[in-house]
């Protein structure tokens, strides 16, 4: 077995099953990022509190997860690239930039796990040139240290009026994701689709890698419960919320209630009580 198996096994439970909490935000230069995430120590403890799998954080944060003591924490997912793409408006030389020596990096950092994105946008071609090129760079790394390698395939689209959304066409989806395992993913971290009842399409095309579902943008307790559910049945190994949690007045309580749905199977319904 490779090391990079050992440090999967410390992301995934025995179920087979991952939460990853993303409180990577600050990276990216947008103000409406912060809420929530103002004293990240603060919003990292009251997480590690929840007890998920893992906590998705930059190089420049990870000592707020990695300096608690114990052995119980959630692993450590180190973010590696950094974008200037999440704008209102395009930027005028838009770009996606990785850190040097990554994997090198997360190794020291104690990560279980490294992401980068893989992102395709109408109005911004190049980026997509850029994160292939730092995905080849890094699994390199990766397979040399022994680190799993999370791919975060992005596609965009025009929001109405200004700014940009996420696009939840199966079409442009699935074939990224293939990309992104083709370039050798050890794991997915996708979109849902906008009709979740063909999301296993998104699995299928990930050939045995495990896809874990990107959260987006905050919605109500019922509607991130009910969609996680069927997410999971559609053959999802787990979920990386973000905004969701930190937006959320009480980010321990829906952290222990989505926990709930992804390792034990709970209803929406008795997931929610969590919040009571």
């Amino acid at each position: 077995m490779t090391s990079s198996k050992f440090r999967f096994h410390r992301l995934f439970g025995a179920d087979g099953k991952c939460f990853d909490v993303a409180i990577d935000h600050g990276f990216f230069n947008e103000h409406s990022f912060l809420p929530g995430i103002e004293d990240l120590g603060k919003a990292v403890r009251t997480v590690v509190d929840a007890a998920p799998d893992a906590i998705q954080l930059t190089a420049g944060q990870a000592r707020h997860l990695q300096s608690i003591s114990g052995r119980q924490k959630p692993s450590l997912v180190l973010r590696t690239d950094v974008a200037n793409i999440y704008g209102k408006t395009p930027t005028e030389t838009p770009f996606s930039r990785m850190i040097e020596n990554a994997a090198e990096e997360a190794c020291r950092l104690d990560a279980a796990c490294v992401c980068v994105n893989l992102f395709q946008i109408p109005w911004a071609s190049v980026v997509h040139d850029h994160c292939v090129q730092n995905i080849l760079r890094l699994k390199v790394e990766c397979d040399r240290l022994g680190m799993p390698m999370m791919v975060e395939p992005l596609v965009f689209k025009a929001a109405e009026g200004s700014g940009y959304t996420v696009n939840g066409d199966e079409k442009v989806i699935i074939p990224l994701v293939r990309q992104a395992v083709e370039l050798g993913a050890d794991i997915i971290k996708a979109d849902p689709t906008d009709d979740v009842s063909i999301y296993h399409k998104v699995v299928e095309a990930a050939c045995g890698i495990p896809v874990l579902v990107r959260g987006g943008g905050r919605v109500s307790d019922e509607v991130i419960l009910q969609r996680t559910q069927a997410l999971m049945q559609q053959g999802a190994a787990g979920i990386v919320y973000g905004r969701n949690i930190v937006h959320h007045p009480q980010p321990k309580k829906i952290t222990r209630a989505l926990m709930a749905v992804v390792h034990e199977g709970a209803s929406p319904e008795a997931a929610l009580q969590h919040l009571a």
